[in-house]
């Protein structure tokens, strides 16, 4: 099985893909399509040069390699996918090919997490308007997309990772709640300047806190956001 997790950043995302690579029978590949998306952009972020030397810049490459052989002799391969990663000059017929499931999280939490990182983050920059954009192409394709919310799977790891099993016909494997810590060999080379509190973390952190406060600077972000976080919110698998 392969299966393309398509999240914004700052959506729990690496924690899941750590949590998919401490099963055995799973290899991970972490946002393979990031130095295409900076080659294509040409956006100045964090580490540019560093990843346009770490991986293929060409998106057909990168796409075929997703669909071919599994690495490391396992059953299963678990891509974790950056949705904001996937302008419209990106091969998407892959699709077909994969399980696609989709992580989302509300608006706030993102935004906050993610000005903490970079200023002054843009729609574009969250993925917010290219994961709706994604749902309703699997759903074009003939699939049935499966969608988690980070905020469930926070606040019961163990009964969410469950249903996603069983939403995604895969067997669920305890050790998917806990991993060593230090980071995962498949980690971007991207890990340095984002992954430090995962990194410390042996496994998912506890349920979240209030949303928190949004500034004014950001309102109009929030209001474009949320219809699309709400939109998906309605497919998401849920606790009760």
């Amino acid at each position: 099985m392969r299966i393309a997790m398509w999240s914004g950043p700052r959506n729990l995302s690496t924690a899941l893909m750590y949590s998919f690579g401490a099963r055995a029978d799973c290899a991970v590949v972490d946002e393979p399509f990031y130095a295409s998306y900076l080659a294509d952009t040409g956006l100045d972020h964090p580490m540019r040069e560093a990843i346009l030397a770490s991986q293929a810049q060409d998106p057909t490459m990168v796409a075929h390699d997703l669909v071919s052989a599994i690495p490391d002799g396992v059953p299963h391969l678990y891509m974790k996918l950056m949705t904001h990663h996937m302008g419209r000059v990106m091969p998407r017929m892959w699709m077909r090919d994969v399980t696609n499931v989709f992580l989302i999280r509300h608006p706030a939490r993102v935004i906050a997490s993610y000005a903490a990182k970079r200023e002054a983050p843009t729609l574009d920059d969250l993925g917010f308007r290219q994961q709706a954009e994604l749902f309703d192409l699997a759903h074009a394709l003939g699939q049935a997309p499966v969608v988690i919310d980070s905020t469930d799977i926070r606040a019961d790891p163990a009964a969410m990772l469950r249903k996603l099993c069983a939403a995604i016909d895969l067997d669920f494997d305890p050790a998917m709640l806990r991993w060593p810590a230090g980071g995962h060999p498949a980690d971007g080379v991207w890990a340095a300047h984002w992954y430090g509190a995962v990194h410390r973390s042996t496994g998912f952190a506890g349920p979240e806190g209030p949303l928190p406060e949004v500034p004014e600077a950001s309102r109009d972000l929030l209001d474009r956001a949320m219809p699309i976080y709400d939109h998906m919110r309605g497919a998401a698998l849920t606790l009760g």
